[in-house]
């Protein structure tokens, strides 16, 4: 389908403002830029998505040093869900103020405590850093809610975290003492450190997020260039026995192809998964809810999926 009306008017008005391109310069003003964008987009009057409480705090004990920075959204009962969520950003800008809204979404959606995951960021901590945070965050919350359905949310590089801690999880879980995923949500992920996939010739400009940009946020993230660990290239990975997911893509995405992949080799790899194309919309629309009506009914029908996978576990 052509692209929603709303994101036409979204990228106009980027383009018209100089906005775009993403990347600008080093990774500071990257950032900078970036957060800049996250908060504009909210609008003068905006009010945030009210939940029952948002406190930040250090995930102690985690076994990182100092503990890692999370931001904890509670939204349910004490039983409910706690999902750990990874922000995008190319693994190197975002933070937990940029994907609040998400956040408070995602807590009042499932009636869950959502632990938001303020992780190392490339150049400075390339990979593994930020992977590692989120582990010891994940290892946190499963000691900090025991019994709980733990499952993990990310968008974008977040989803790449989100989908590594998972091969993570299967491989350190129950049987070695670790906590166990009941379900993954993974939004737009990168997947292919090769950029190989058709997507990124066809969306590669125009569309926000550039191949330009996503090479550079390699380039910052891998500065080595090895990108053969299966956390990273999650394209060759050995997927068996990961936790049930969620994979939404976006069809004007240059990652539209590869989270496509994704969702198919999991599939043959004996996992439960459930697979929403995204038609119309552009990389990073689960930034625009309250603002593209299409964003807001996509993140909607992605987050019932979700509920349901973590349910479906937890009931088996």
């Amino acid at each position: 389908m052509p692209l929603d009306p709303q994101f036409r008017v979204v990228l106009d008005t980027l383009a018209g403002a100089g906005a775009t391109p993403l990347v600008r310069g080093d990774a500071a003003q990257t950032r900078a830029h970036y957060r800049s964008l996250a908060l504009a987009r909210r609008g003068p009057g905006f009010v945030p998505e009210e939940v029952a409480s948002v406190s930040d705090t250090r995930a102690d004990g985690s076994g990182a040093a100092d503990g890692v920075p999370v931001r904890v959204y509670e939204a349910g009962p004490a039983d409910g869900p706690v999902v750990l969520y990874l922000h995008g950003g190319g693994w190197v800008v975002g933070d937990v103020d940029t994907h609040d809204p998400v956040c408070r979404r995602v807590a009042n959606a499932l009636r869950a405590t959502v632990v938001s995951v303020d992780y190392r960021l490339a150049p400075e901590h390339p990979f593994p850093a930020g992977l590692d945070d989120a582990e010891a965050a994940l290892r946190w919350a499963a000691d900090r809610y025991p019994g709980r359905a733990l499952g993990v949310a990310g968008d974008s590089a977040g989803a790449s975290l989100a989908a590594g801690l998972a091969l993570r999880v299967r491989d350190g879980g129950a049987g070695a003492g670790g906590p166990v995923l009941a379900a993954q949500l993974l939004f737009y992920p990168a997947t292919d450190p090769a950029l190989a996939s058709r997507s990124i010739a066809e969306n590669g400009e125009g569309y926000f997020l550039t191949e330009s940009d996503m090479r550079w946020f390699y380039a910052q993230y891998v500065p080595d260039g090895d990108a053969a660990a299966p956390e990273l290239d999650l394209a060759h990975a050995d997927l068996a026995g990961v936790a049930p997911a969620v994979v939404v893509t976006a069809e004007f995405d240059p990652l539209r192809d590869e989270g496509a992949a994704f969702a198919e080799r999991l599939r043959a790899a004996g996992v439960p998964v459930r697979y929403l194309p995204g038609p119309g919309l552009i990389h990073g629309f689960a930034a625009f809810l309250g603002a593209v009506d299409a964003a807001d009914a996509t993140v909607g029908e992605a987050l019932a999926m979700f509920a349901a996978a973590l349910s479906a576990t937890m009931e088996a």
